[in-house]
């Protein structure tokens, strides 16, 4: 098998963990930079070119595509669905998850555990929009934002309105959520793999931080998961239309709310927590799923809804 992973970086660690995993199990795999990949987008030979050469004879690709490239790289990744390469992930359900305001209005719709979420344009609603959430503390969140950045936690009425206000007057895109003090600076981290959880950890944040992201100093531990937790897991997963990603969760008093699904989780957390080698479960994955479409016409058949 021929596999393609498309990413910026070939010496992180996730990547090479990748890479090794298919080597490991005698497959060609090559790491494309996304965005040195250019299109010749026509009805009948649709390809990919790559620093000149004529991309071919792929049988998967591996999306590692950074929130900051989403638009080209779900393009380039467009382009590979297009050949008939199949994707661990598809383009469309990467977008999707990718709009954290739509992901949350998808799960609603299903009836998973949210926390209160509320989502305003104009400055005149911000008093009733923290009413709606139940009032401070609350959090604030950047659409766009990653690994905790643009996650702010206001603790009072005049913070919230003032930190509200100020995002709003940049003309950046905002959600307003509830506070789940019971949590305690934690969340969960569910590796979803096809349809099962194939691992969990608890993300525990620093001392005097409320964000849960190892990037921002958190620590990991093995966690072992209800069953009401897993299943909650598997189905976010499967109305983003994932085949893998992570799934993060917080424990409230009323049952799991999801906080986010992502569509690109590093593998070096997880990894290090369980002890499972979950890049060698991600390939084994492609490498059934392959040849349960090898008499399909389009290995590209998108899950999910919306």
């Amino acid at each position: 098998m021929k596999i393609a992973i498309l990413s910026r970086n070939s010496k992180l660690y996730s990547t090479t963990r990748l890479v090794e995993a298919a080597q490991a199990r005698g497959h060609e795999v090559r790491v494309l930079d996304v965005l040195r990949c250019y299109m010749n987008i026509t009805s009948h030979n649709p390809s990919i070119h790559y620093r000149g050469e004529d991309l071919t004879g792929f049988d998967a690709v591996i999306p590692r595509i950074g929130a900051s490239v989403t638009f080209y790289g779900t393009a380039v990744l467009r382009q590979f669905e297009m050949m008939n390469v199949m994707p661990l992930n598809e383009s469309v359900a990467i977008s999707r998850s990718r709009d954290k305001l739509r992901s949350m209005q998808l799960l609603a719709r299903k009836g998973i555990g949210l926390p209160v979420t509320g989502f305003a344009n104009n400055p005149d609603d911000i008093a009733d929009l923290i009413d709606q959430v139940g009032g401070p503390p609350l959090v604030i969140k950047l659409l766009e934002g990653t690994q905790g950045i643009g996650v702010v936690l206001a603790e009072t009425h005049n913070a919230a309105e003032s930190v509200i206000q100020a995002f709003m007057g940049l003309k950046v895109n905002i959600m307003v959520q509830e506070f789940i003090k019971e949590a305690g600076g934690s969340d969960i981290r569910c590796f979803v793999v096809g349809d099962k959880v194939v691992a969990a950890m608890k993300r525990q944040a620093a001392d005097g931080e409320f964000r849960s992201n190892l990037h921002r100093g958190g620590t990991a531990t093995l966690v072992r998961l209800t069953p009401e937790e897993r299943s909650v897991a598997v189905r976010a997963a499967k109305i983003m239309g994932l085949n893998v990603c992570g799934v993060d969760m917080l424990r409230s008093n009323h049952g799991p709310v999801i906080m986010e699904v992502n569509s690109s989780p590093g593998l070096k957390g997880i990894e290090f927590a369980s002890g499972k080698d979950i890049a060698g479960l991600i390939i084994q994955f492609i490498e059934k799923r392959l040849e349960s479409l090898e008499t399909c016409k389009d290995k590209t058949r998108t899950r999910g809804k919306g």
